[in-house]
């Protein structure tokens, strides 16, 4: 059914940022991130097409992906395997160190600082070190939402923590210096966040009305003493490295993980398109939904298309018509080589 023309109202879009205007969203980098981000993405992300020929082999006769990990405040080198998620993947990384699961805030890729353009999203590069953040101080600020926009990009990390992303720079919480990017989102007003996901964050911090007071309890990643005293460079950051090895393991919301070559120049360009799009209608950056999206879009016949397999497959995240226009404009553009 033509866009417009009889698809369903969606929701109003949930802007967290001044960037999100409308049209275009503005280039802001390359997750999620990961991840969520982070994380993983808000619906089921497609298992694709099976490749034709023999089936895959049994999981006894596949090759065994061993990767190598560290607590990022430091620890022991230990090795993990056998994981297929991002949740999975935390429950080795707490095996391996004794530590229980819900320790484990996110991960990043190749670096032990917060550093939100390597944060572990939907893909791990087969080369890559996997540097694990934990859960250290928690605190409680009091904000006043003198602006619309709070500043805050939001991401997850799949597996019930939602933290910040991103801090615009000048924005309100840009000017609490308490509040840092990694920083976890546990509750906003004594309502507990454990287990939303970043649009449900989003959502909530947008809600909140401007010219009062609100109070955000949050938990702040535990930080190597030379990390101590950085706020971290996050005001203007970009989105998540997709690995640096020379083929990757693809991680899913839903289903097993798969091994894929490195992601090919059109999709790396497009996923960092669609990403930039997800932050400036939504407030969120999820590189395992962008690249969902782009999976869907790259076959696409025209606009509708593509809101009809939005629709069937990530429906819950009520897409409006501008954005998915948007959307398809993004993917036609890195196919074109346009960035």
């Amino acid at each position: 059914m033509p866009l417009g023309l009889g698809r369903r109202k969606k929701a109003a879009p949930l802007v967290e940022n001044e960037e999100a205007a409308g049209g275009r969203g503005g280039t802001a980098g390359g997750d999620g991130g990961v991840g969520g981000d982070h994380g993983g993405a808000g619906g089921a992300p497609p298992a694709g097409p099976q490749p034709p020929g023999l089936p895959p082999p049994p999981a006894a006769l596949r090759p065994r992906l061993v990767f190598h990990t560290q607590l990022a405040h430091g620890s022991p080198t230990g090795r993990i395997e056998g994981f297929s998620n991002v949740r999975e993947l935390y429950g080795k990384i707490a095996e391996a160190f004794r530590i229980p699961p819900g320790e484990v805030m996110f991960c990043t890729l190749n670096t032990h600082k917060v550093d939100m353009e390597k944060l572990l999203g939907g893909q791990i590069g087969l080369e890559d070190f996997i540097f694990a953040h934990t859960k250290g101080q928690r605190k409680e600020v009091e904000v006043l939402k003198s602006e619309e926009a709070l500043g805050l990009t939001i991401t997850d990390n799949g597996a019930g923590y939602a933290f910040i992303k991103r801090i615009k720079e000048g924005s309100v919480i840009d000017r609490v210096p308490l509040i840092g990017v990694g920083d976890m989102i546990e509750a906003i007003n004594g309502r507990s966040l454990v287990g939303a996901r970043h649009y449900d964050v989003a959502r909530a911090l947008k809600e909140l009305p401007r010219g009062r007071t609100f109070a955000l309890q949050l938990t702040e990643p535990r930080k190597a003493f030379d990390m101590i005293s950085q706020r971290t460079a996050g005001g203007r950051g970009g989105g998540t490295a997709l690995g640096s090895g020379r083929g990757t393991l693809r991680l899913r919301a839903h289903g097993p993980a798969t091994v894929e070559e490195q992601p090919s120049a059109f999709e790396e360009r497009a996923i960092a398109k669609v990403d930039d799009l997800l932050e400036s209608y939504m407030g969120i950056r999820d590189t395992e939904l962008a690249a969902t999206m782009v999976e869907l879009g790259r076959d696409a016949r025209d606009p509708d298309a593509l809101a009809q397999a939005l629709d069937s497959q990530l429906g819950d995240f009520a897409f409006p018509d501008e954005f998915v226009f948007d959307v398809w404009g993004a993917i036609g553009d890195a196919k074109a080589g346009r960035c």
